[in-house]
């Protein structure tokens, strides 16, 4: 009788045990990206769903979904972040300019040309960032992680950056947009998942973005020439944390999320960066192998240095400018100290 009582009195004390564990287990509601694109598919949903639940020994638990499996926009995720209508939420950075027009200062285009260059842009740009989501919108910033260069698809031919002039062309940002108007093409506002029927019913003639994004969403079945110059810059996507549900994990928790996300999904979304565009371009022209599926037969235009020269001039001389018009003066400035420096260039401040 003693053994049986002993053994019972144990069982109810581990039982209680477990309890208290899962009662203290840290559930968390995560809104990852585009759900069809590789950066959700192969680094945001092992990170939330796999390593960082197993890595926590069960401490924090994770129901993931995406904005647009949600229905709502790109813009809307940080707003509803700071709301609290969700803990972590990840969007790309430049949906969040009409409510920040100081976050154009993280992906300036036509500045890096390699994932190198663009994490060194980033890097500078991150504590004026972190600054922005906390006071733009109650959140702590947790990675920054880009997609490929955003370069231009575009049905019909074509053979330089003079021959966007005149065109309609979709921009994935508003500092692209500005540069296309400045070029002489007229800037269009479609959102990601438009722009395929776009193109089909000549609503525009060229798109921008991503040379893996385009390829995964089928742009060169109404596309024909693939001109890869890193005219919408890198499009970083944002990942950030309501400050209200980071304040209340422990300083343990915290910890163990800050470094694991930078080494199991960041670093690892910057590595798959540097050697994208060479497989996406075989991926979309047919030119070497591609390892993501069958190969597409698009136009390869060869950018050249002309055309890169003539474009960082537009942008030091026009749309640089413009955004400083925009944007806070101290914003600018802290630009000019951290990213302008890393870049070699600085936007006047008068």
């Amino acid at each position: 009788m003693k053994r049986a009582l002993t053994g019972l009195l144990a069982a109810v004390s581990l039982g209680a045990a477990v309890l208290a564990s899962t009662a203290q287990a840290k559930d968390l509601s995560v809104v990852g990206s585009w759900s069809s694109l590789p950066l959700h598919k192969q680094f945001e949903v092992p990170f939330w769903t796999k390593d960082l639940p197993a890595d926590s020994g069960g401490a924090i638990n994770v129901k993931m979904t995406t904005f647009d499996q949600m229905g709502i926009k790109g813009s809307d995720v940080l707003r509803m972040l700071s709301d609290g209508v969700f803990d972590v939420g990840m969007t790309v950075s430049d949906y969040a300019v009409g409510d920040a027009p100081e976050l154009q200062g993280l992906d300036v285009p036509l500045v890096a040309t390699t994932a190198k260059q663009a994490r060194a842009m980033v890097n500078a740009a991150r504590p004026m960032v972190a600054d922005i989501m906390k006071q733009r919108f109650n959140a702590k910033l947790l990675a920054i992680a880009p997609y490929p260069p955003q370069v231009v698809f575009c049905k019909g031919n074509i053979n330089s950056l003079a021959d966007l002039k005149g065109k309609k062309v979709r921009g994935s940002g508003r500092m692209t947009t500005d540069f296309l108007e400045a070029l002489g093409a007229t800037g269009v506002n479609i959102s990601f998942s438009e722009v395929p029927g776009a193109l089909q019913r000549g609503v525009i003639d060229c798109a921008v973005t991503g040379a893996g994004s385009g390829y995964s969403a089928g742009w060169y079945e109404v596309s024909d020439s693939l001109y890869p110059i890193p005219l919408g810059g890198w499009d970083p996507v944002i990942t950030a944390m309501n400050m209200n549900t980071w304040k209340s994990l422990s300083p343990k928790t915290q910890n163990l999320i800050t470094t694991k996300i930078k080494s199991q999904f960041e670093n690892p979304a910057w590595n798959n960066a540097a050697g994208a565009l060479k497989n996406n371009i075989a991926c979309l022209t047919g030119n070497g192998n591609c390892s993501a599926g069958k190969p597409a037969h698009m136009k390869l235009v060869k950018v050249t240095q002309a055309d890169l020269d003539k474009a960082h001039r537009i942008l030091v001389q026009k749309v640089l400018p413009e955004w400083a018009k925009q944007t806070d003066k101290k914003w600018v400035a802290r630009w000019n100290q951290t990213v302008g420096k890393t870049v070699g260039v600085q936007v006047p401040l008068n």
